[in-house]
This record gives C-alpha cells, structure tokens and sequence, in this order.
C-alpha cells in the first residue's frame, strides 16, 4: 500500500475530471509519480487548447477515504503486488478499485457468469447450480449482482465464496432488493468497487463495471440473454482481452436464449455443466497460465514543438471512433507524439475514449 501522502496524490488524480485508466497510466509512467503529475496538469491542459481543469481537492478525497475507512473496505491500487493480475492485462484497468471482503478468493481460477436480468426460472435454476458446482471445484463465480442470472451465480457459489463488481460505490445496494445477498457477499466473498463510496449507479457505469467482470475472470459463460443485451457486450469484452467466451445453449423459441445461440454460431464455446468449463479454463493453479510481464503504456513526449502533430491529429480525429494505431498511420507522426497529444486533448475534455482504445472528438 502507498503511504498516505502518496494515496491522497493518487486518488486526487483519478478523481479528476478527464482523468481516465488510459491518461492515468501515461501520467504516471512519464512523470513517475502522482504529485509531479498533479504539479503537470495545468500546462498539459493549456497545451490541448483548454483553460483549467478542476482538480480534485485534497478535502474531497480524504472525505471519501474516511467513508472507506467507515466501511471496513480499502483500496487496492493497480501497483499494488495484490492487483489482480489478470484484471491487469486489460487496456483500461481501473487504477484504483475499492474492495471489501475475502482478497484470497482472487487466487483462484476466476469465471465471470452474465446473462439476462428477466431471465426464465429455468436459466436462473441451471445458472445456481452452475456457480455451486464451480465453487466446490475450486473455481471463484465472478458476476455483477444484478437481477436474474447475476443473482442466481452469487446465491449459487455464496457458500464456497463469490465475487460480486458492483457498478455504484460500495454502500450503494441495487438493485435495493439484493441488499442482503450484497451485504453476505461482504462477509463471505468479496465485493469490487470503482466508483467511490456514496456513488449511485448511472447508466453510464454499467459497461465500465462489466470490463471488470470480464478482466478479472480466465473466461465469461452467459447463461441466457437476449441480443444486444449487457452480457453479450460484456462476453465480447472477454474476447478482446484474448479470454475464454461460453454459453449455454436455449431454446430457439425463447428470445431470451438468441444472444447465447448466436454467441455459440459465432464461436464460443457450448458448455452444458461445471466440468466444461474447468477443462476449458485449465490448470487450477492460475498463476501458470498469467503473464509475466506487466504492460507499459506508450512513453510520451513533450519535446520540441507538438503543435505539427496536434494539428495533424486533431484534423483526423471526428465524431466517430478511430483506432489510435489509424491516427498514426495517416498523421505520419510517432506513436508518442500522437499519444501525448491525445492525452492533452483528452484532459482538455475535448477527447473520449472507447472500447477497443479507440477515440474520437466530443460533442
């Protein structure tokens, strides 16, 4: 854990607005620690065309770490030795996570298990059973404590102890009728949080808390769920980070089971009980199977006179998302210089990024 002063500089830089897991790591990585960061900020800002940016204030963070504290939770830094290392290997992982509860349960192989809020008694039955079976095998059920499936997994593996990433703050219980099952999970799993205490959920939280679910577990099995449903965008977050996507096949007749069949008709793997699965996953031991290295952002760099690449990039940049590696082909520049002035754009909140590293110009 990072001494006071240094948790108070980094929390105030996450906090900041404009400030996401992608500019956090290349703020760090080139000024190597968060006050030089803090102390960069205004120029960075000025340089991207802004005017000022509000930073966080020390009071507004050190209140939110009195109601960790309160909580009986802490937090876990993306440098910190106990991070989840698979969690790491994703291209936006969060910098900080909140967590309270059983960290051991992070050792073990993880499964993330999605699928329908309205889902049929049926999927919900199967999908409990599911998470109880995995859960004596070894294996931790990893889900999203919402309605129908989410619910069943955590019900289904509360007993061998279960891992539930919510998409408010910690003391937040929604949906308001799972505040039980949240409040055990507490107690015999392991609750994750990104967003800080006293944070209602917004809609808008929903697809950053399912990246989580997908980085942290070796593989994603959707029981049932509907086409261009959540548990698909989460599946699909799961095969971008180069992990394992399984479903459970439905009824052809049932709307509710198109998303799995099209997930099997696209390549996924059917699985019908926990024994696929834990052959699908591999060894139980997962630290064979994590990569060793640790991913370094791009190095930045602000030499010399950026504003050649500045404009050439902002003049290729649009409402729709591009790839940064597209950026760097058609604007002829490097890869650090078209990064620094993404990241200049992006703190200057006339930059969004989006699934698949891809960016584009705001509204």
């Amino acid at each position: 854990m990072p001494s006071g002063e240094e948790t108070i500089d980094k929390l105030r830089l996450i906090r900041t607005p404009h400030i996401g897991p992608v500019s956090y790591q290349q703020l760090m990585a080139r000024f190597g620690s968060a006050r030089a960061a803090l102390d960069a900020l205004p120029d960075l800002v000025m340089r991207g065309g802004g005017k000022r940016l509000a930073i966080a204030s020390r009071a507004s963070v050190e209140t939110e770490m009195s109601a960790v504290a309160a909580l009986g939770a802490r937090y876990l830094f993306m440098d910190d030795p106990d991070y989840p290392r698979w969690l790491l290997h994703i291209d936006n992982a969060p910098p900080v996570l909140t967590i309270k509860g059983r960290m051991e349960l992070l050792d073990r192989p993880l499964v993330a298990m999605v699928g329908a809020r309205n889902a049929s008694a049926g999927a919900c039955r199967f999908a409990r059973t599911l998470a109880f079976d995995l859960g004596q095998g070894g294996i931790t059920v990893v889900s999203g404590l919402a309605r129908g499936i989410d619910t069943a997994a955590h019900i289904g593996s509360l007993e061998s102890g279960t891992v539930a990433v919510i998409a408010g703050g910690l003391d937040i219980h929604y949906p308001p009728e799972n505040r039980e099952l949240q409040e055990a999970i507490a107690d015999r799993g392991l609750l994750i949080a990104e967003q800080p205490p006293r944070t209602e959920p917004r809609a808008r939280h929903f697809p950053y808390r399912n990246r989580i679910i997908a980085g942290l577990a070796k593989g994603t099995v959707v029981v049932e769920a509907a086409p261009k449903s959540g548990s698909l965008i989460t599946a699909r977050l799961a095969a971008e980070a180069g992990r394992e996507v399984m479903a459970v096949p439905g009824s052809p007749i049932d709307p509710r089971s198109h998303g799995c069949n099209q997930l099997i008709r696209e390549g996924a793997t059917l699985v019908q009980n926990a024994s696929d699965i834990a052959e699908l996953i591999g060894p139980i031991d997962t630290r064979m199977a994590i990569p060793v290295s640790t991913p370094q952002p791009t190095q930045l760099s602000f030499e010399g006179d950026s504003e050649p690449a500045r404009r050439a990039v902002t003049d290729l940049l649009g409402m729709s998302y591009v790839a940064v590696d597209e950026l760097v082909r058609q604007s002829g520049g490097s890869q650090s210089e078209v990064q620094t002035v993404l990241l200049e754009l992006e703190l200057s909140g006339r930059l969004e990024r989006g699934a698949g590293g891809k960016v584009r110009l705001t509204a």
